[in-house]
């Protein structure tokens, strides 16, 4: 039988821990993984599995939590004190329909994948406790698996609790399982806290359903990574390893040239055509799309913005909330700061900032110029040193350049100001007035020499 998402299923992420091995005061589930914290990928797993609702454990940093996942569409359960899983489990009870299934999920554990969860699903659905396991070569400090000759799951049992013998078993417990809801309150009712810690283990459940004559049933995990806990700093970076080399293997199985992905970093989630090349140390930050046959430089940001076919950015760019044309030339060493179009054949060259401007088709900007809140037309060439003066020091003001302008090196222009269609602006002029189109305009104060003037020296 497979699982039906349409079946009724309420998931449980349990994400009330302090975690004092972080060694920082923010929550430990806010810690970033790809640029996100860690709960909110496991809300997205969640909600890939299509859930009757989702509910959230939290406990430490309750109002900095819901604050940083106001938007996520969870409810939230507070567990003031925290006395172990089964107990943060307990806190949700009173939410979960007794014709639903159970889904209990971690903060903690952010690279789980829907198609991991599945499994558990498919037999919760028969009625079984399942749980995810995992084989890991040093097993050291995770709940320990234990099977019966004929290789059923009669108990799961904390490292701490466990035998000699039964430390040596390498088959662990992830804490993810899945369960009918009405089995599930029945068990947590029966919950002691008669152990080393001293706490309500959800991992007693195994036992009481054995005993229930309830199957139980483990699904290993199809990798270790996916299920990676994360307690200190150090786990952290480990899981953004993890997940950097799991999306990049991903990226070049659809096609994308990565130069060496073990210098790709992803933060955000990129869309792409075909035959796309991403040289090395590029970060993609946000929601990135990239056109057939683009190609990115070294050492260059994408924090949400559209790049079109055909388009080279060059090394060292950074690019922001932009959207960028086709057959497009950008850099090296440009900056576009939120709030640009770039139509086709736009070139953007080396020192280059735009923000909040429109640049026409086939216009450029090869040098050491500043656009910002400018209207740029098509075919428009900006001399080096351009500064479009837009600020008063108290509002923001446009900058209007018409078709086949051409500015020269050195301009000023102060605006609210507007350049007409044509119109060529002489070299170092600073404008305060409308240029008409189609003339020479330039302004420029009479060039002196003084005789007898001695430069300053130091004295001795």
């Amino acid at each position: 039988m497979r699982y039906n998402p349409s079946m009724p299923l309420s998931v449980v992420i349990l994400a009330a821990g302090q975690g004092k091995r972080m060694q920082s005061d923010l929550p430990k589930v806010l810690h970033p993984v790809a640029g996100r914290p860690m709960l909110s990928h496991v809300i997205d797993c969640a909600r890939a599995l299509e859930p009757a609702a989702t509910h959230v454990v939290h406990g430490h940093g309750a109002e900095a939590v819901r604050s940083a996942l106001a938007d996520a569409p969870v409810g939230w359960v507070l567990q003031a004190e925290q006395l172990g899983t089964g107990h943060a489990v307990m806190q949700a009870a009173g939410q979960l329909p007794d014709d639903h299934l159970v889904l209990v999920l971690y903060g903690d554990v952010p690279l789980i994948r829907p198609d991991s969860l599945r499994p558990l699903l498919e037999r919760a659905a028969q009625g079984a406790l399942a749980l995810l396991s995992v084989r890991l070569p040093d097993p050291a400090g995770y709940g320990r698996v234990l099977r019966d000759n004929t290789g059923r799951v009669y108990r799961v049992v904390e490292h701490k609790d466990a035998t000699r013998k039964e430390q040596a078993v390498d088959e662990c417990n992830t804490g993810l399982m899945a369960m009918p809801a009405a089995a599930l309150k029945g068990w947590l009712g029966r919950l002691s806290n008669d152990n080393a810690q001293g706490e309500y283990y959800l991992t007693d459940l195994v036992a009481m359903a054995v005993k229930d004559g309830v199957p139980v049933e483990a699904v290993e995990a199809p990798t270790i990574s996916e299920v990676m806990g994360v307690n200190d700093k150090l786990q952290l970076a480990e899981a953004e390893t993890a997940f950097r080399r799991r999306e990049a293997e991903a990226l070049m199985r659809a096609g994308v040239t990565l130069i060496d992905p073990t210098r790709f970093d992803l933060r955000g989630r990129l869309s792409h055509g075909r035959d796309v090349e991403l040289d090395v140390n590029v970060i993609i930050e946000g929601e990135v799309v990239l056109g057939d046959r683009v190609r990115i430089g070294p050492n260059v940001v994408l924090r949400d913005c559209t790049i079109g076919p055909d388009t080279q950015v060059h090394a060292h760019c950074v690019i922001e909330k932009s959207r960028v044309g086709g057959a497009c030339s950008i850099g090296p060493f440009a900056r576009l700061r939120p709030g640009n179009e770039l139509s086709d054949g736009v070139h953007i060259g080396n020192f280059v900032e735009l923000k909040n401007s429109r640049i026409g088709e086939g216009s450029k900007s090869n040098h050491l110029t500043y656009l910002g809140d400018a209207d740029v037309g098509s075919r428009v060439n900006v001399g080096a040193g351009t500064v479009t003066c837009n600020y008063d020091g108290a509002n923001k003001h446009r900058t209007t350049i018409g078709d086949r302008a051409f500015i020269g090196s050195g301009s000023m222009l102060v605006a609210p100001i507007e350049i007409g269609e044509g119109a060529t602006i002489g070299a170092g002029s600073t404008l305060t007035k409308n240029a008409p189109p189609d003339k020479l305009t330039l302004e420029r104060s009479k060039q002196l020499t003084l005789d007898g003037w001695k430069r300053p020296v130091k004295k001795t």
